[in-house]
């Protein structure tokens, strides 16, 4: 690859000089006392957890959960225990590193060489074939600011089309259903919706491991809540619940339809709320008349008084609340799923209200920020790309020329990878998502990147499944050694800040981002962006007028005193006197014209791959451990952390179907599909019901397994259900 050269020219003494918005890189922020205690957001999840950190001699050295935030009041799991661990693993990426030529180790290189070979492939791949032939995949893992920044150069400044984010894989299902039904993607709820609720009604989600936090809001509602678990598993939330219905896998979309059948049959719906504040409630009502319990108690394979009792539980309460997340999301009919528990909370007038919603549970740190600042199948500011007046509002406080906006919506990220299968995509662009490990049927994956001309990925880590394919990477700094905004499950904005410098020549993906600019050419279309904080101003111009509108909030001093601020806040809010906790459509009014909420509904479809005589089982994914974290590519550097999570790869199976197979516990069996397969040590456990096997998402081979098909509204994978058979190895087998 001859696009790396060294150059005396412009860029290097841009880089001598630090552009703006760089800042001094490599120094110990100025703020912060040596011996300072700081607080700020944590980097891991949705939950959006505040962490006191402290300083000593100007460093990190150990942090502590803040007692009086309003999201965990004091609490912190595991993972938010050791987020400073991660930043001095031994495998950071300290430097640029290219591949001369295929084949050929990964290489140090000088940055100015770094994003020389950046611009030189990029400009490569669009003029053999074109601006739409080079993509990018972003993540719900780095702060507005920098999502933002880096939309707008790639869609504004490089003339790209096509980008999506890894929050595709846990939260698109959710965003559409909610853009639907309410007009807007708008979670309605506050955390202390767990503590007000008399039923809280938890929909394929593993409270209990995948946000500890959150259960704990549970375990404090002093109402003897009924605590009701609709999943397949006998998850750990389900031991502790007080009903939990074991359906049949993919089967919850005709249940809930069975549940609001009773409710309709009872006349347990809120007649008053339906006619002042919803459409559609009549036609989907004559739609459920086809769902009677017995023939959703067939289809869910639950006795036929189980259905009913779940309808009489959510029709005697006063207060309901009902939650899902990846359960439902990763699922071939998410949205209708999503959308189906959605129309329980508008036929009961369960919205608005403390205690009541329909309230999806985010994946990542920021994939609200993702949702709605990434600029990737959304304009910046929860906009649309293919709305003109959109197009003129952000062009106008960009102040760029509205010609350089896409007037149409990039694809998907199963449309890229798609587009790498067909040749249509030339060139990927990867920041912070490690998709080779992660991403569905991974061994296809995997080989579709060796079929790129040119790669890059932007990481803390160059030994990622994916930053090993590279042909360039491109050091990246870290949660706590770089500044910006995280937006958390119930809307929340938090600040996250820079306590140490980020090793080696690792820089900001901000500042990472404004190199590339610089060298492009296009830095003056990206005058807003002029620092993290500047950024945060253009966020507030942006959203203004919009649902989301935080035009109210002064900055990041405001933001941080306050320990974080729900949207929305206008311009002209006293951010001092709002609430810590505020929740959505308390007047009853949605963000579509008419002010009123939709019924959405369509009829079940079967999963893209049943179970046959070759592959008898259904394959579960999910959250092992509440100590890891996705792909482990941070969670894995701790050794405490990996203390807590099960030394070897599990594989959970049913004693009977066990005892059939001749399997005995802590045998090492092969989990295969029709896509790989892979070997995991036999956990023989009642929690699966026969039919069904568990594997934990954060081993690298559990992809190697699932299906690529998804939900065709979202265009979320369908991680949670795949047709798998479970042998013993032969003997030749390694």
């Amino acid at each position: 690859m001859g696009w790396l050269r060294r150059t005396d020219g412009p860029l290097t003494r841009e880089l001598a000089r630090t552009p703006a918005g760089v800042g001094e890189l490599g120094q110990v922020p100025a703020r912060l006392a040596p011996e300072a205690t700081t607080r700020m957001v944590c980097g891991y999840c949705s939950t959006g957890c505040s962490l006191d950190v402290h300083m000593q001699a100007g460093a990190p050295v150990n942090l502590t959960p803040t007692v009086d935030h309003a999201v965990n009041l004091g609490m912190a799991c595991p993972k938010g225990w050791e987020a400073l661990t991660p930043l001095s693993a031994h495998d950071r990426a300290t430097t640029p590193l290219w591949r001369p030529r295929r084949g050929a180790a990964l290489e140090p290189v000088s940055w100015s060489q770094a994003l020389e070979g950046f611009v030189d492939g990029v400009h490569g791949v669009q003029q053999r074939h074109g601006a739409e032939a080079m993509a990018f995949l972003s993540t719900g893992q780095i702060p507005c600011e920098e999502m933002a920044l880096l939309g707008a150069l790639a869609k504004f400044g490089m003339g790209m089309v096509h980008g999506d984010g890894n929050t595709r894989q846990c939260m698109a299902t959710a965003v559409t259903a909610y853009k639907e039904a309410f007009g807007f993607d708008a979670p309605p709820y506050t955390y202390a919706d767990f503590e007000q609720s008399d039923v809280i009604v938890l929909v394929g989600s593993n409270l209990a491991i995948a946000h500890p936090i959150m259960w704990q809001r549970v375990a404090r509602n002093p109402h003897d809540p009924e605590i009701v678990v609709v999943d397949p598993r006998r998850t750990e939330t389900a031991m502790g619940a007080t009903q939990h219905y074991a359906l049949a896998p993919k089967s919850d979309l005709a249940l809930w339809y069975g549940v609001a059948n009773r409710l309709i049959a009872w006349d347990a719906i809120d007649r008053d709320f339906v006619d002042a504040h919803t459409r559609g409630f009549d036609a989907f009502a004559s739609f459920v008349a086809d769902y009677p319990p017995e023939h959703v108690a067939q289809r869910t394979g639950l006795a036929r008084a189980d259905v009913e009792r779940l309808a009489a539980t959510i029709a005697g309460g006063e207060r309901v609340s009902l939650w899902w997340t990846m359960g439902v999301n990763q699922s071939h009919e998410g949205v209708r799923t999503a959308q189906a528990l959605i129309n329980l909370a508008l036929m009961t007038g369960n919205i608005g209200r403390p205690g009541t919603g329909a309230n999806s549970i985010t994946g990542q740190c920021n994939a609200m920020g993702s949702r709605l600042f990434a600029n990737t199948t959304n304009l910046l500011g929860g906009h649309d790309f293919t709305d003109p007046a959109s197009r003129a509002k952000v062009a106008g406080v960009l102040g760029i020329d509205e010609r350089s906006i896409p007037q149409r919506s990039g694809w998907a990220y199963d449309q890229i990878v798609e587009g790498i299968a067909s040749g249509h995509i030339r060139g990927l662009w990867v920041i912070a998502t490690n998709g080779a490990h992660s991403w569905i049927n991974s061994t296809e994956y995997a080989d579709l990147l060796e079929r790129l001309d040119f790669l890059v990925v932007q990481d803390m880590y160059a030994t990622t499944e994916t930053a090993q394919r590279a042909d360039l990477v491109l050091p990246a700094a870290g949660w706590g050694e770089k500044d910006g905004t995280f937006i958390n499950s119930e809307r929340r904005l938090g600040v996250i800040k820079q306590l140490a410098p980020a090793p080696g020549q690792a820089l900001a993906d901000f500042a990472i981002f404004k190199l590339i600019a610089y060298r492009w050419g296009c830095h003056e279309l990206l005058a807003a962006f002029d620092s993290p904080e500047a950024t945060f101003a253009t966020l507030k111009a942006l959203s203004r007028g919009q649902p989301c509108d935080i035009s109210g909030i002064a900055g990041y001093e405001e933001l941080d005193a306050a320990g974080g601020i729900q949207w929305p806040a206008p311009a002209g809010t006293d951010v001092g006197a709002l609430a810590a906790e505020r929740r959505l459509f308390a007047d009853g009014r949605f963000f579509h014209a008419d002010g009123r909420a939709r019924f959405c509904f369509e009829a079940p479809t079967p999963v893209a791959e049943p179970t046959d005589e070759g592959y008898p089982f259904v394959l579960l994914t999910g959250r092992g451990s509440s100590s890891q974290w996705h792909t482990q590519t941070r969670t894995a550097k701790s050794p405490v952390l990996r203390q807590l999570a099960p030394a070897d790869r599990c594989v959970e199976i049913a004693p009977a179907d066990a005892a059939q197979l001749g399997i005995a516990a802590g045998r090492e069996v092969v989990v295969e599909s029709r896509r790989g397969s892979m070997r995991a040590r036999a956990f023989v456990t009642p929690t699966v019901s026969r039919g069904q096997v568990f594997v934990a998402m954060h081993d690298p081979e559990t992809n190697r397994l699932t299906n690529p098909s998804v939900d065709p509204y979202s265009r979320q994978p369908a991680y949670k259900h795949a047709a798998v058979a479970v042998r013993l190895p032969t003997g030749g087998e390694r």
